[in-house]
């Protein structure tokens, strides 16, 4: 067997193979506009080949102008034997060309909400995430998606915070001072690998290089004093929530509702019809303030990371 980079020539049996639908989210219009926008590369995409023939597919996603890719989008198997050991080559080989340092990728699943009753997506996923486990990928994070449209209604905006724009090295020390004891999982295995400065650095990073509008991240203020800040971005399906955070002396006053409210105000201004956003099962205090400001859950993100060190 054979383990390579995709080409041109594979382009046929690419789009063959997302027919496969499963747990995989890539659909023909997504891989081409992903591939458009540089989030798909062939040099992020492997197949193992046997006697020239495809037998296995992993398309990883990426950022545009970064080295390696950051997740599996999705994997994809010819033949009705054990997909795990090929799988698991694949996945092998593919980790083992990045470099020393280089932030662990993941695998995300993007899942309806009552995915666990369905017999079809968790026979679909088991193999998947063995295959995954194979490679280290054993830490499960579960995500909540919520959704807000217009038609939810826009919530009230604050009347006790006032928001201001800032150069990226404010947003990097609020950044670093609302990690601390923060619940997001992904904040948590950062630090533990990079340490709390560098982690705000690469988070802003990321941000950056989304196609959010930078112009509508804000710093928040209770009069003088800074409370928190607000980051409104947009990935490839539109507009999100991006990062929103409350420093710890200023925690237990709500005011993340505060925060979520001038991020939905800020992005339905641009004219978004949809706002998504994620958040771990973890975090309870997040995912109530989504529901209280009139955001829905519309479906389920599974992330497999490789363990903090």
């Amino acid at each position: 067997m054979t383990i390579r980079n995709t080409v041109e020539a594979d382009l046929d049996t690419i789009f063959a193979l997302i027919e496969q639908k499963s747990v995989n989210t890539v659909t023909a219009e997504r891989y081409r506009d992903s591939v458009a926008a540089g989030y798909y590369k062939h040099e992020w995409t492997w197949v193992a080949e046997e006697n020239g023939e495809i037998r296995a597919l992993a398309i990883w996603w990426g950022v545009p102008g970064e080295q390696h890719p950051y997740s599996i989008d999705g994997l994809y198997y010819v033949g009705d034997d054990d997909p795990v050991p090929t799988w698991t080559e694949l996945l092998k080989h593919a980790v083992a060309s990045r470099p020393d340092g280089q932030e662990p990728p993941e695998y995300h699943f993007f899942l309806d909400s009552d995915w666990e009753d369905k017999p079809d997506v968790v026979a679909a996923l088991e193999p998947r995430a063995q295959a995954a486990a194979a490679v280290g990928m054993t830490t499960v994070t579960d995500r909540l998606r919520y959704e807000w449209k217009p038609a939810y209604g826009l919530p009230p905006r604050s009347t006790r915070l006032r928001f201001e724009p800032a150069d990226d090295e404010a947003f990097v020390d609020v950044f670093m001072r609302v990690s601390t004891g923060s619940l997001d999982a992904a904040t948590a295995r950062e630090i533990a690998r990079v340490g709390v400065e560098q982690a705000a650095r690469e988070e802003l990073a990321g941000y950056k290089s989304m196609p959010g509008d930078r112009g509508l991240w804000r710093l928040a203020y209770d009069g003088a004093e800074l409370v928190g800040f607000a980051m409104p971005s947009a990935n490839a399906g539109g507009p999100v929530v991006g990062y929103l955070g409350v420093v710890p002396e200023q925690r237990g006053r709500g005011l993340s509702d505060d925060l979520l409210a001038e991020i939905t105000h800020l992005l339905a201004e641009t004219g978004a019809e949809h706002i998504r956003a994620d958040t771990d099962f973890g975090n309870v205090p997040m995912a109530k303030s989504f529901e209280r400001l009139g955001y829905r859950i519309f479906a389920i993100r599974r992330v497999l990371s490789f363990p903090e060190n």
